[in-house]
């Protein structure tokens, strides 16, 4: 019996050789119709047998290719209209568009065997994709993902490659990206005064030869420029740190292959696999010592980053250059990555020695994703390339069009229509006016790509937040409604969303450095009892002074200095062994002491962050920090799974008592690692003992004070051995990167 069925399928089906594969599974199977993109995703009309339909249905989701996700299927039948034969129609531009628009993928192994192959004729070019790989969001202008609405539009393609471009057997058949030597993009290298060196190969081969002077380059990759010099290379490295105004800031480096990663780092064998993934993320994992690598990388750290090439220009770098190569991006502290030749050339020559750039526009910029393993889990730092703007999808649909504008740290915005929610890249502090700028150009960028309008705008309730700022103003000019939602409760919506949580009750730990709360006070430390209506909060930590205010922030031991007056008043001169003392003189003590009495520019705080800071400081760890979490992650080097007991802490009344633990750490002997053990131990207990009083609802954890390692898995160990189950965030970033999230369930 003959049949016509119309499909339509949603999700990433554009710019993965989806309509290639359709026309050929269709020929396969006998059938008639037609294939074609529109701003909704794939439009299938065959015509055939029914036993030959349904061997296609099933095809199209068991052989789709490797990159495609199928988001939804809608199947009609329809009356059978003859058609002649199978044909691939030109992509239609109008309508809504729901298109899920791909995140830029790492080169594959079919075009870097090319590329390695003297006699192919894509021999060494370092741009060479298809249809599996290559630019995808970096290049976008518009929808639908078509070359003239790509910056590779101004690439006309010479006979050999439109020859492929235009054949459905070819891979590279409708390979936007789709250029060879003699007609797509190429190298050229400069000095950083914008003196003209060389092009194309050449360029490449004194690139290199710089990097084995010492010279530190700036590179033009897919979504930005990186900053790069050899990882070995102590010299290099500090004046990197030195031009960049970096600290102690960890830089990632890049390795060759993943046995060079081997050489320097121990990895689990799922470490292995989320480095090898297409993707291609910044992954954490713990460095081995002595391995040459400098020391200046991660300083006071046991662990580095470490990533793969995912560019071919990468590839040809790390395998003509041998060892491995710091890959850090290139911008001014809390400024955007820089994308452009010309604003290379204006910011970065002040860090650089070279830059070598090439002719393809970068359209949105895009840092390198960072993820570290927790619980043999991907748990995101940063969510940015290889997976934005992938969508998440919502157990809720939503009623109006929401624009969530994030928070002010590590922001990042998202859009939310139906049950769909697109994260964008990874924005970073909104400190500077170009951070900002860069803020308001991503929202545009959104609205262009998608023709989308909010009905609703929601924001943190942060008075100061940028983002907050431009919500009130744009929602005041387009006359439509304001949302602001408390910093801690959108974590935990964040989390309930992406955990699939539809309704009932939700006890959400939420964890951080800093939120505004609606008390006015700086919240960080608190377990909220939720729903997708409101929330209550039900226990928190203690409140303490932040001495100096966003002083505090980078000096832990101003935080330990407000514990200490608060336990001891004017006695702590009696603590001697107390290191955070031992920082401090007698005079700066005093001023510090009335300052607290007086609780002069002294906010008070719940956060469990600001804990860990005043634990490092009492522990000597750190007084004064270089960057943000940087105690913390120090403190991880000293985690002992061997050690079971903790410091005491009392809940009363909804509050959590941090005095008696404190008291008990100062007055512990044991050795540092002993006390950091206890200290995080201690912290676990006490989200135990919360979640075992509320242990007849779901609950989980968020905030990014649950990055760190140890003390998550602890929790979760915990909670295995009394069949507790604990959430935690697998899609977005438990940081402020994935409050934006949340934040659109409240619209």
């Amino acid at each position: 019996m003959r049949k016509h069925l119309k499909i339509h399928l949603t999700g990433a089906v554009q710019g993965v050789g989806f309509r290639p594969f359709v026309y050929n599974t269709a020929l396969r199977h006998n059938l008639k119709g037609y294939v074609i993109n529109d701003t909704h995703g794939v439009v299938i009309e065959v015509e055939g047998e029914e036993d030959d339909i349904n061997r296609f249905l099933i095809s199209l989701n068991t052989e789709k290719p490797p990159l495609a996700h199928i988001f939804s299927q809608e199947i009609e039948e329809l009356p059978l209209s003859g058609f002649e034969e199978f044909t691939i129609k030109k992509s239609e531009s109008k309508g809504k568009k729901e298109v899920f628009i791909l995140p830029d993928i790492s080169v594959c192994d079919q075009c870097l065997s090319e590329m390695n192959n003297k006699k192919d004729r894509r021999y060494r070019y370092p741009f060479i994709n298809c249809t599996n790989c290559g630019p995808r969001f970096s290049i976008i202008e518009r929808l639908p993902y078509d070359r003239p609405n790509t910056t590779m539009k101004k690439f006309r393609m010479c006979p050999d490659c439109e020859r492929e471009y235009k054949d459905p057997s070819d891979r590279r058949f409708h390979a936007q990206p789709n250029a060879c030597p003699v007609c797509g993009p190429h190298l050229s290298l400069y000095s950083s005064d914008r003196k003209f060196i060389a092009e194309r190969e050449e360029a490449l081969k004194i690139a290199v030869e710089l990097l084995g002077k010492g010279k530190i380059l700036a590179v033009k990759g897919i979504g930005g420029f990186h900053l790069v010099c050899d990882a070995t290379d102590d010299k290099a490295i500090d004046l990197l740190r030195e031009r960049k105004r970096r600290g102690e800031k960890p830089f990632a480096v890049m390795f060759r292959d993943i046995d060079q990663i081997k050489d320097y780092a121990e990895i689990t064998p799922f470490e292995e696999a989320v480095i090898l993934s297409p993707e291609r993320p910044i992954v954490i994992v713990r460095s081995k010592k002595e391995t040459g690598l400098s020391k200046g990388v991660a300083p006071y750290l046991d662990r580095i980053g470490v990533f793969l090439p995912y560019s071919p220009l990468h590839h040809l770098l790390l395998n003509d250059y041998g060892k491995p190569l710091v890959m850090t991006s290139a911008n001014l502290s809390d400024e955007p990555i820089v994308k452009d030749n010309d604003e290379a050339f204006e910011k970065l020559s002040v860090f650089t020695d070279y830059i070598l750039v090439h002719n393809r526009d970068i359209r949105n910029r895009v840092d390198d994703s960072v993820v570290r393993i927790i619980d043999k889990k991907i748990s995101f730092i940063r969510r940015s390339r290889g997976y934005a703007p992938l969508p998440v999808k919502l157990p809720l649909r939503l009623e109006r069009k929401v624009l969530a504008v994030g928070g002010h740290q590590k922001n990042t915005i998202a859009i939310g229509f139906d049950d769909k929610a697109f994260l964008s890249q990874h924005i970073g502090d909104l400190e500077t006016l170009d951070a900002c700028r860069n803020f308001e150009e991503i929202i545009n960028r959104f609205f262009d790509l998608y023709s989308f309008q909010p009905d609703v705008v929601v924001s943190d309730m942060h008075p100061a937040y940028h983002s907050t700022r431009w919500a009130e103003d744009y929602t005041e000019k387009n006359s439509i409604p304001l949302i602001q939602v408390q910093h801690h409760y959108a974590h935990a919506l964040s989390l309930m969303a992406e955990s699939g949580i539809r309704e009932g009750k939700f006890l959400s730990v939420s964890w951080d450095g800093t939120g505004y709360g609606t008390d006015g006070n700086i919240w960080g430390g608190e377990f909220l009892l939720c729903d997708y209506e409101d929330f209550e909060r039900v226990y928190h930590f203690d409140y303490f002074r932040l001495l100096g205010g966003e002083k505090a922030v980078k000096e832990p031991r101003r935080v330990a200095l407000s514990i200490l007056f608060d336990m001891y008043g004017k006695d702590i001169y009696r603590l001697s062994e107390v290191q955070t003392l031992k920082s401090l003189t007698d005079k700066e003590m005093e001023i510090m002491f009335r300052v607290w009495e007086k609780g002069v520019n002294s906010p008070l705080s719940s956060s469990a962050g600001r804990l860990f800071d005043a634990a490092a400081s009492i522990i000597g760890i750190r007084q004064t920090l270089s960057y943000e979490g940087q105690s913390g992650m120090i403190m991880e080097n000293y985690y002992r799974w061997d050690i079971e007991d903790h410091y005491p802490v009392d809940l009363r009344d909804g509050v959590i008592d941090w005095r008696p633990l404190f008291d008990a750490l100062i007055n512990d002997r044991s050795e540092i690692d002993i006390k950091i053990t206890r200290f995080i131990n201690s912290l676990g207990k006490v989200v135990l003992r919360i979640v075992d009083e509320y242990s007849d609802i779901p609950s989980g954890l968020t905030g990014g004070v649950f990055q760190n390692r140890f003390l998550t898995e602890k929790i979760l160990r915990m909670a295995e051995k009394r069949g507790l189950k604990i959430f935690t965030h697998k899609k977005v970033p438990p940081n402020d990167g994935g409050i934006s999230l949340g934040q659109l369930l409240k619209g």
